[in-house]
């Protein structure tokens, strides 16, 4: 019976979240050509194209002020235990409430985002606004001064995005609502210093930071990105620790990665595979040996033409992204450090994520499901956590202002 409740809300989230869409949105004008570029948006919600701003006069330039109000609400079968609130089938929660201050010219910029946020991931038990934010990078998640001598050449120093990985922080810069078994194995804010350079099609980014999170600055990422055509992007970044920490971040703080990923748009479509490798080593002192992951992803992303319909109603605004995603851990299974589901487990999932947007507002319902093998008793889905599989409906609506 319960499993037949969720179906039927998902159908019902579905159907909602298509027919949601407007004819207006038709007659929407159209976009600025430079919309804000930070924070950075997957898609395929769009940046407020004419956002805030205010002249502070020749000195302090123009300043520009703008952020999300974002709500979620999910249902879920085999609830993990752990999460806050915990053991919840159901949840309904601020994901973003966030206020963005940056000036984004001159030799002298800054980027400053404050307030509460949810990190929603796949497969994993959630914890609400009030406690991700207290739990992992406070009130203002990220924060930098950056210095741009010449057009091609800057060095940014405070809390910065991580170089590595397809999926951004927050839920409403990315394709989907959760983020997904990937870019659970990689670092996501880190406190440091990076230096980026671009020469025509190519661009390069370095960082040395701390990492996980740690507060130990030891760690060193980077990125180089080819333009290879104005439709298709080469990325290959990577990272890792210069030296063994032991840290409340666990396992994790000494982790090396590295990502390789490719992107295509064509017309409608944007097709977006990568893989990514991480190693752990075993930890001194400890009885934890090493371990590692290799995974492989699929974003797509179709976004309908303006003229299309749906039962006599307009497509413009709406878009449809999935994502697939397969992970395989290695290690002992004694000793080995727990990266997915316990040591050497593996995991697939789906996720398709509807999404209309009209102007500064946005709708957008979820479906995900998710399969494990070779999962750790405890370690896996259900309150037991001996359960392999789990569905997810999720529906999130807000602003990008």
């Amino acid at each position: 019976m319960k499993q037949r409740f969720l179906v039927g809300a998902a159908v019902v989230a579905l159907l909602a979240g298509l027919a949601s869409v407007s004819p207006a949105r038709a007659q929407q004008a159209a976009p600025a050509a430079n919309p804000m570029a930070t924070p950075p948006m997957a898609g395929p919600i769009a940046a407020n194209p004419n956002p805030f701003s205010v002249d502070l006069g020749p000195l302090l330039g123009k300043v520009y002020v703008t952020g999300a109000l974002t709500g979620l609400g999910f249902t879920q079968s085999n609830t993990m235990s752990g999460g806050t609130p915990a053991n919840r089938d159901a949840e309904a929660d601020l994901s973003n409430g966030m206020v963005d201050i940056q000036k984004t010219d001159g030799f002298l910029q800054y980027f400053i985002q404050a307030g509460e946020y949810s990190l929603p991931v796949i497969g994993q038990p959630y914890t609400d606004a009030s406690h991700t934010t207290t739990n992992n990078f406070g009130p203002v998640p990220q924060a930098y001064v950056k210095l741009a001598p010449t057009d091609n050449f800057s060095i940014e120093a405070g809390k910065l995005p991580t170089l590595i990985g397809e999926e951004l922080p927050f839920t409403y810069e990315n394709l989907n609502i959760q983020r997904g078994l990937l870019w659970n194995q990689e670092n996501l804010i880190n406190r440091g210093v990076q230096a980026n350079y671009a020469a025509g099609p190519l661009s390069f980014s370095v960082s040395w930071n701390d990492g996980f999170y740690t507060n130990r600055y030891s760690y060193f990422t980077g990125l180089v990105s080819w333009a290879v055509t104005n439709a298709d992007t080469l990325i290959l970044a990577g990272g890792g620790n210069t030296k063994t920490v032991n840290t409340s971040a666990g396992v994790l703080a000494n982790e090396q990665q590295v990502d390789l990923s490719y992107t295509h748009t064509t017309g409608p479509w944007m097709f977006n595979p990568y893989i990514q490798y991480t190693h752990v080593p075993a930890l001194p002192g400890t009885t934890t040996s090493d371990g590692s992951t290799f995974g492989a992803a699929l974003l797509v992303d179709y976004s309908f033409d303006p003229s299309a319909k749906f039962g006599g109603m307009s497509l413009a605004g709406v878009s449809l992204p999935a994502r697939f995603e397969y992970l395989t851990t290695s290690g002992n299974k004694t000793t080995g450090p727990n990266l997915l589901y316990g040591a050497g487990s593996d995991a697939w999932e789906f996720t398709v994520t509807p999404t209309y947007q009209y102007k500064i507002f946005f709708a957008r319902t979820e479906l995900s499901y998710i399969s494990a093998g070779g999962v750790t008793s405890g370690d896996a889905f259900g309150l037991s956590g001996t359960k392999t599989d789990q569905f997810r409906a999720l529906v999130e609506t807000g602003f990008v202002f």
